[in-house]
């Protein structure tokens, strides 16, 4: 027996604060029954939206919609052109992020559509994403390891979603890997006998230093930029972007956990491994009021959370084929490892790594992390 014809589908640009606050939390009404699924912190959605407080739109047009029915909002996505991003003057591509969407093919598609034409009104001939907002922030549709909980800055999307964007005509340009280890493994021993050699000569190892931590910051950007700009999708994180992040971090990160390496008196390397808040805040359902600050801070600092994430480690270019920089990031890792066991640590994930990233995954797995959640970057052509 026929139910009737749906009512129909509605698609509304985000124009308000109080349609904001149906975007970010959307996801939560979908995933609620997923347990691997956590809700991040709304406060910290709504900053990162939000072009008071995410530099990220200083160089970026950004728009997000709404699809509902009946009433009651049923999908949600965003697109994005980065003028940062590396694009073909001749083709130029743009991004979509931020899906979410019941299991519906009406809704995929018309969100899509929504995102592509807003995007060739603008030039773009190319879609790619999802990119959340940015490539230097949750990258990519999680396509395998739904089974565990995202860490810290990434993302978790239902099994069914990939089947849904790839009903619309996107195909796979490029897939990112989460690696993870046991802090309890370590690095096969040819490869720590070295690293316990010691530093080499002109080599010095040391942790972040607070009392620095703006120029510490600034040095971390410049590594950044230099060591990932031959990575395919490079785009280069502003001063103002790593600062942001640092200070919403600040609260949260631990000295010991993020190193830097000097050659010859040059800060040659760095690597930063977080606490991964996502394990501390998993039963909070993205509220801090009235005690999950407090609930938050006492996790992180006394009862301590079992996993880290290291998103960020880079050598200089000019350093890295040489003998001394070749060991650097082991030396880093392993400086880092030493001081996440002594804190009783006992999980790391290294993401996001690229899968043409042969050198990255190379010491990911000779550091002995294995992959464990697969993120893919869709593409499609706009006609």
């Amino acid at each position: 027996m026929s139910s009737g014809p749906r009512s129909p589908l509605s698609i509304t640009e985000v124009t308000s604060k109080a349609q904001m606050a149906r975007f970010i939390r959307l996801p939560m009404t979908l995933n609620a029954a997923d347990p691997a699924w956590i809700s991040p912190l709304i406060s910290e959605r709504q900053a990162a939206l939000s072009p008071k407080s995410n530099p990220f739109f200083e160089h970026a047009e950004v728009q997000f919609w709404i699809a509902s029915r009946d009433g009651r909002d049923v999908g949600r996505i965003s697109a994005q052109i980065d003028a940062l991003s590396p694009t073909d003057p001749q083709a130029p591509a743009g991004n979509f992020g931020m899906i979410a969407a019941e299991d519906d093919t009406e809704v995929f598609a018309a969100l899509l559509a929504t995102a592509e034409a807003w995007l060739k009104a603008r030039g773009c001939v190319t879609a790619l994403g999802p990119f959340n907002l940015s490539i230097n922030e949750e990258v990519g549709l999680l396509v395998d390891g739904f089974d565990t909980p995202p860490m810290v800055m990434m993302g978790h999307d239902p099994a069914y979603v990939s089947r849904q964007i790839e009903a619309q005509g996107y195909a796979k340009a490029k897939d990112v890997y989460a690696y993870l280890s046991k802090m309890s493994d370590d690095m096969p021993p040819a490869v720590l006998r070295r690293v316990r050699r010691g530093p080499a000569p002109g080599v010095t190892l040391r942790m972040l230093d607070m009392k620095r931590y703006d120029a510490e910051v600034a040095a971390l950007t410049d590594i950044l930029n230099d060591a990932w700009s031959g990575n395919w999708g490079f785009t280069p994180t502003t001063e103002a972007e790593t600062r942001q992040l640092a200070k919403s971090l600040r609260a949260v990160i631990d000295h010991r956990m993020v190193w830097f390496a000097e050659i010859d008196g040059e800060t040659a390397g760095f690597v930063a491994a977080l606490p991964n808040l996502n394990e501390a805040i998993a039963d909070l359902g993205g509220k801090l009021a009235p005690f999950g600050w407090a609930k938050l801070l006492w996790r992180l600092k006394v009862a301590r959370v079992k996993s880290i994430r290291v998103p960020l480690m880079g050598v200089k270019r000019k350093f890295a084929s040489t003998h001394r920089g070749q060991v650097l990031p082991f030396q880093l890792i392993d400086a880092a490892a030493t001081q996440a066991r002594a804190l009783s640590y006992e999980w790391c994930e290294m993401s996001w790594i690229l899968e043409d990233n042969v050198a990255m995954r190379n010491i990911c797995e000779r550091a002995g992390a294995r992959v464990y959640k697969t993120y893919r970057i869709y593409q499609k052509a706009l006609a």
